[in-house]
């Protein structure tokens, strides 16, 4: 590890009192621009582009159509897929970035890497961490409920992500660099703790159960940053939802996928899902978008799908 990344800036405001004059780049999706546009009178928009897709074709394609203009800075507004999106182009134009996610839908608005989909798998590039993320409380809470607080699988995903670290460490099946290390893991359970003691707050769009969920992302993502790597919550649940998407096609939000994956590896890792259900129903996360044909063929070559892409070693590896 030669670098340990920090988080953004955050600053809790509304919208409708950003005040930014720099000539700015704004990266974002259809519904969540139109959601917000009316609040976001003080910025000076040079140049918009919509993102579909999660791949760096798509986001080049889409760069390409602004190689001649010149801006100050990068502004993202939206989801998880914005957010990765603006971290490439923000790094590859070598601008400030500032997003404002409309909704808490995942940790990828304070990470230092955007996800991408190749050869039937997700794949994570290093790109940059915005210098500053907007929250407004009041926006959020009236994003569509099953996306309000989906962001709570990036965080409930360590009930399962270390569990694998965990499981890993005792058939000797971790690589040098991401050893096990008993204090991180106590740490993981203790964010676990917390995002399932505000999950009912934060899923009904109360302000300080999604501080509190917002607390806890920050948290995990930077304690994954200290240690360089992020088996503490991340594991066959994601390899799950990663395999599960190539199956089905690209369509289904992330927490429609890694909620389900949630509930599915802690069964099969014996553990007591009891408390894990309650509060991804809390959340308002969809535990049934899934076929149940989907998932049993999902299941049968997920040990394969895994060590295909080098997955680090879980329980699907021994499935």
């Amino acid at each position: 590890m030669k670098q340990i990344w920090n988080l953004p800036k955050v600053d809790l405001m509304p919208f409708s009192e950003i005040e930014d004059k720099r000539e700015s780049l704004l990266v974002t999706s259809g519904p969540a621009w139109n959601a917000v546009k009316e609040n976001l009178k003080g910025l000076n928009i040079q140049a918009q582009l919509e993102i579909t897709e999660a791949n760096t074709e798509h986001w080049d394609n889409r760069k390409s159509s602004i190689e001649n203009q010149k801006f100050e800075v990068v502004y993202a507004i939206g989801g998880g897929l914005v957010a990765d999106a603006a971290k490439y182009f923000a790094s590859k134009l070598n601008l400030p970035l500032v997003v404002l996610p409309t909704a808490l839908s995942v940790d990828a608005f304070i990470t230092a890497a955007s996800g991408i989909r190749k050869d039937g798998c997700v794949y994570y590039i290093e790109t940059k961490v915005p210098e500053r993320l907007i929250l407004d409380f009041e926006t959020i809470a009236k994003a569509p409920a099953f996306i309000r607080a989906a962001g709570i699988t990036d965080v409930m995903s360590i009930a399962t992500g270390a569990w694998d670290w965990k499981f890993a460490h005792e058939q000797g099946k971790n690589p040098a660099g991401m050893e096990f290390i008993p204090w991180v893991y106590d740490n993981a359970q203790s964010i676990l703790c917390g995002v399932l003691d505000c999950a009912e707050a934060a899923g009904r769009g109360d302000h300080d159960g999604l501080k509190t969920l917002y607390d806890c992302l920050a948290m995990e993502v930077q304690l994954c940053n200290q240690v360089g790597h992020s088996r503490p919550e991340e594991g066959s649940e994601h390899y799950f939802a990663y395999a599960i998407e190539n199956e089905m096609g690209h369509g289904l939000p992330h927490g429609d996928l890694v909620g389900p994956a949630i509930l599915l590896i802690a069964k099969l890792q014996g553990q007591d899902i009891a408390p894990l259900e309650k509060a991804l129903k809390a959340c308002n996360v969809p535990l049934s978008n899934i076929p149940q044909g989907m998932i049993e063929r999902t299941l049968k070559i997920l040990p394969a799908y895994s060590r295909r892409h080098n997955l680090s070693f879980g329980i699907t590896h021994t499935l």
